[in-house]
């Protein structure tokens, strides 16, 4: 046979081939449900909304930053893996973070609830904790139940 008269065939054989793989990527896009399972939430609570806008009132001269991750605040040091020491605070977030004009975080804020009660969330909290001293960063941690007024939040800073 010559080679000439191959050429429909692999031809043919390419398009049916490019042919499965467009009917498998709509199969595929069919699985996933229509519209995408979605909502829109609010990302404070009612007690976070309460001090955020104390935040807000009490430090005019700052940026008051909300639901923060820690990695976005804490850097790993040259000289360790970054992996394995970002990884213990990159699920992690705090409830508030105020920083200067500049951008310089002045302090970390934790408004803790009933949540903070059990032994996972405990030791998450020290895990934050040891993380935020060992960075010199300030975290302050408030119970709902005795939310500062705005005159305790600038004598925060």
């Amino acid at each position: 046979m010559q080679l000439s008269h191959l050429w429909p065939i692999i031809i043919g054989v390419f398009l049916c081939l490019l042919l499965a793989l467009v009917i498998a990527k709509f199969a595929i896009r069919k699985r996933e449900p229509n519209p995408w399972p979605f909502y829109a939430k609010r990302p404070l609570t009612q007690p976070e909304q309460v001090l955020y806008w104390r935040l807000i009132k009490a430090l005019p001269e700052h940026m008051v930053l909300a639901q923060v991750q820690c990695s976005r605040v804490l850097g790993v040091k040259r000289g360790f893996n970054f992996y394995e020491w970002n990884n213990r605070v990159n699920r992690l977030s705090y409830d508030f973070v105020v920083c200067r004009k500049d951008g310089s975080v002045v302090a970390a804020i934790e408004l803790d609830d009933k949540t903070h009660e059990s032994a996972t969330r405990a030791e998450q909290d020290a895990r934050k904790q040891r993380a935020t001293e060992a960075a010199g960063v300030l975290l302050v941690r408030w119970n709902v139940a005795t939310m500062p007024d705005e005159a305790v939040i600038r004598g925060l800073v």
